[in-house]
């Protein structure tokens, strides 16, 4: 078997690897508003999220095709660059699950693949209208789910004026059930297929797939990242669940409803334009805008302050991690 048959099948490894940790690092996004309001149990939680992950997953693929020939020029990418860039998305979800920060899986790999082909390539080999693109979810993601958030628990808090309290925690502990849904289901479909886009990237390179506008999906890289990304998310990230449930803002049935269902809208729209988004910075948004409708104080900014810090770090960390493995690996000689 030659060197780049090998390289294609680590890609291939650690591709459904960063699907599995993205799944249980981002099952808060789904699942933690749900478990927070004690909608659902958690074990009820998780097996709902990762049955709907999969299914979103496999429901489009502009997304994959923005991460796979959108960022990078596909052209000059090898699968060891394709390797570098996953092991770096990966070191930096499992470092910020571990501190409990619901940090961006889809910006982690994005900026590490951007760095690991630079580290070879320069500057050059970046696209500027997908970094655009992608530039556009990491601004306006978070802030249109929080403006989402915040007019959508108005409006409930309007129309529900006169409704006893009972009854409004009764209709919205079932109504949540269905939000949680869509949330899962719109986080599989654009979280799904970012590493569908960089097996195909890998596939490409090695010259498994055809390089162009069209850009290949093999039915198999659906199939698999879906499984992984399942499997993922129904382990449960409690860490994160934590942190986003519990600490960011006290939750209720009713504003649980809004966050998810207002993050869950922004995520949905941006993946069927091809917007590779944040669907971590789509669900904290969300939760404080329905936070912030009572009152600023109501929200634990000391909380939010970290992870926008978090987020922040995303996007130079992991280029720098991406280049850096990159370079490593080019000097010990791990190239086709």
């Amino acid at each position: 078997m030659d060197n780049a048959t090998v390289l294609l099948a680590v890609v291939v490894a650690l591709g459904i690897a960063f699907e599995f940790v993205n799944g249980f690092h981002d099952a808060a996004n789904a699942i933690a508003t749900v478990i927070a309001t004690r909608v659902l149990s958690p074990l009820q939680a998780i097996l709902m999220a990762g049955t709907l992950n999969f299914v979103g997953a496999l429901t489009g693929v502009a997304v994959a095709k923005t991460v796979g020939a959108g960022i990078v020029d596909s052209k000059v990418v090898t699968q060891d660059l394709v390797v570098a860039a996953l092991i770096a998305a990966i070191a930096w979800d499992l470092l910020t699950w571990y501190f409990g920060l619901p940090t961006s899986s889809s910006h982690a790999l994005i900026f590490s693949i951007i760095g690991a082909s630079v580290a070879v390539h320069g500057l050059g080999v970046i696209i500027v209208e997908g970094l655009n693109k992608t530039s556009f979810g990491i601004v306006y993601s978070p802030l249109v789910a929080f403006v989402g958030g915040y007019a959508l628990m108005l409006g409930l808090y309007w129309l529900l004026r006169n409704v006893s309290y009972r009854l409004v925690t009764r209709f919205f502990g079932r109504a949540q059930i269905l939000s949680s849904a869509y949330m899962a289901f719109s986080h599989g479909g654009n979280d799904g297929q970012k590493t569908m886009g960089v097996i195909a990237l890998a596939l490409a390179a090695y010259g498994a797939v055809p390089i162009g506008p069209g850009f290949y999906i093999p039915d198999w890289v659906k199939l698999v990242c879906a499984v992984a990304i399942g499997v993922g998310t129904a382990t449960g990230g409690w860490r994160i669940i934590k942190t986003m449930g519990m600490r960011i803002t006290a939750l209720t049935p009713v504003s649980g409803f809004a966050a998810e269902t207002s993050a869950a809208t922004v995520i949905e729209i941006a993946t069927r334009f091809g917007i590779p988004i944040s669907t971590t910075h789509a669900i904290s948004g969300a939760i404080l805008g329905v936070g912030s409708t009572r009152r600023l104080s109501a929200v634990r900014w000391g909380i939010a302050g970290r992870i926008v810090t978090a987020w922040v770090l995303t996007i130079p960390g992991c280029f720098i991690l991406g280049y850096g493995t990159a370079t490593l690996l080019r000097a010990v000689g791990v190239h086709p």
